[in-house]
């Protein structure tokens, strides 16, 4: 069988009470606009009803496909692992509360398209474009930390932290495969990582919607991220990630150069047999 063109993966950790609905926009969206695709809801150890909901789908829908990861392992394991089964040319992964509409896709599509590497979904760029605002506390702490991710990672992106991004296949095998970083703090170092590697990256406005039973707490998960961007500049620093990209190099025959001189597969990438369960419909 042909691989899709594009792949869309969901990062889920007990979204029964809205899975159902987001399955229905992205597959309706998938069909309507013609896409060959994939869509991979990846289940991040749910104890609720998510894999149920999704198997139900599944029966109706050939492209639709659940992972399982073993156990709760955090969004930047669930994004990392279902990317990494992806087959599509085009991969990328979306919240599962749709903050930013399926259809905007298409805008990180195009930007791919154009020569991006990587596209990146941004909330910031074009303000008019949000269509319901955050609480201003959250703001403020989505700005304050922004800027501190900026400062400290030197990545010169408006928005890190936007769970709307895409990716030519051949980088994200490159890039999620040297991801270290497992929880909320995995943007800014694939970010990192792509800058890094050479990857070409384009931020692009979004229409994006805040939605109120948004899983992040500013103070907790905000505390773990900073610990993640020390972990980050930390590896760096120690030379962790060169280290990473010359083994990965070494080992997966890699054939197709990018900027830095690393190469990126050319042949679907072998998942990570420790990562979870690919399901499909029977």
């Amino acid at each position: 069988m042909a691989s899709p063109h594009l792949s869309i993966v969901i990062p889920a950790y007990n979204e029964a009470t809205r899975i159902e609905r987001t399955l229905e926009r992205v597959l309706e969206c998938v069909r309507d606009h013609g896409w060959d695709a994939e869509v991979l809801v990846v289940d991040d150890g749910s104890v609720d009803e998510t894999a149920t909901i999704v198997r139900r789908y599944m029966q109706a829908s050939p492209e639709l496909h659940l992972v399982q990861n073993p156990g709760n392992r955090g969004k930047g394991y669930s994004v990392r692992n279902g990317l990494l089964q992806a087959t599509g040319e085009i991969v990328m992964f979306t919240d599962a509360d749709l903050s930013a509409p399926m259809e905007e896709a298409e805008r990180l599509f195009a930007a791919i398209e154009a020569g991006a590497d990587v596209a990146i979904g941004s909330r910031w760029l074009d303000r008019s474009r949000q269509t319901l605002h955050q609480p201003l506390y959250r703001r403020f702490f989505g700005r304050c930390f922004n800027r501190l991710t900026r400062a400290v990672m030197g990545l010169p992106y408006a928005d890190t932290q936007c769970g709307f991004k895409a990716f030519r296949r051949a980088a994200a095998q490159v890039i999620f495969r040297l991801q270290r970083v497992e929880r909320w703090g995995f943007d800014p170092e694939i970010l990192f990582i792509a800058r890094k590697l050479g990857f070409k990256i384009a931020e692009v406005p979004v229409s994006w919607g805040h939605d109120e039973r948004s899983k992040i707490s500013y103070l907790k998960d905000g505390s773990r991220m900073l610990q993640d961007m020390a972990t980050i500049r930390s590896n760096s620093l120690m030379g962790r990630y060169d280290a990473a990209i010359a083994e990965l190099a070494d080992t997966s025959r890699m054939t197709t150069p990018v900027t830095s001189g690393v190469s990126a597969p050319v042949k679907p990438g072998v998942p990570l047999r420790d990562n979870g369960e690919l399901t499909t419909a029977s």
